[in-house]
């Protein structure tokens, strides 16, 4: 059954890996506008023209996330084109060699990149009427399975992203009674710019094709936890729980990257 066309939807780091198959996924099923940002203009141009043939209608921005001022511009400018109903903030990036630069750029965009994304977002949608409760806006916040434990051979990006695990967790809690949606989207390897550098093995990888509609479902759902592939998750989820003695001899043994 064609489903309708009446979603307008940003999300962020589109030209590659998860954001690129959001955004086709979107474009190809309900999204009526879409705006997309990321920062290779002509990764980003290419996934636009894809979503375009698809039908959406596409909005393009090439801007850094972690500013808050120009972020807070674009989201602005977005809803005034068409009020949002689905903000991703999907955009990350990975430490290589856990320098001081990179440790410091892996948190000011898979941080307050987030940040920067969502929370003028929020004031965006409690500005607008909801009409309905299936109308409720919604947003989706991109963590990760290295949010549920630290680990030494990515120590920024498994803070960084446990960071965003529990803020989206709380902030679906507060919203609620202000009819707006949150989700915590926790993937494990899938196919992106970031794990074509890892070295390390990587149990149950998945396409970014088939990870999307697993995320697009899950938001339909209004879903809290949106993570997955099920066997990892509860390996990671197990981990997390045990005592640290043993959960650090484990995580001890983990394949450095290279």
């Amino acid at each position: 059954m064609q489903k309708t066309r009446n979603k307008n939807i940003l999300i962020t780091g589109a030209s590659s890996g998860i954001g690129e198959a959001l955004a086709l996924e979107y474009a190809k099923t309900t999204a009526k506008n879409l705006f997309i940002c990321g920062r290779n203009e002509k990764r980003l141009n290419e996934v636009a023209r894809k979503a375009t043939e698809l039908g959406a209608k596409v909005h393009t921005k090439i801007i850094d996330v972690s500013s808050r001022s120009e972020m807070e511009k674009w989201l602005e400018e977005c809803h005034q084109t068409a009020p949002l109903n689905l903000v991703i903030a999907n955009a990350g990036t990975s430490s290589v060699g856990e320098t001081l630069d990179s440790v410091y750029n892996t948190f000011n965009t898979n941080l307050y990149g987030v940040l920067n994304t969502i929370l003028p977002a929020i004031e965006l949608y409690r500005k607008t009427p909801i009409s309905s409760p299936a109308n409720r806006p919604s947003i989706a916040v991109v963590s990760s399975m290295a949010g549920y434990h630290g680990l030494a051979t990515c120590p920024s990006y498994s803070a960084s992203k446990a960071a965003v695990k529990a803020y989206g967790e709380a902030l679906r809690v507060k919203l609620k009674p202000e009819g707006i949606n949150v989700s915590v989207i926790c993937p494990g390897f899938v196919r992106s710019r970031i794990t074509d550098q890892n070295t390390c093995p990587m149990p149950f990888f998945m396409e970014a094709s088939e990870a999307a509609k697993i995320i697009v479902k899950g938001i339909e759902n209004n879903k809290s936890i949106i993570s997955f592939p099920l066997p990892l998750r509860f390996v990671v989820w197990l981990a997390s729980i045990l005592p640290n003695c043993i959960s650090d001899y484990l995580y001890g043994k983990l394949p450095k990257k290279a």
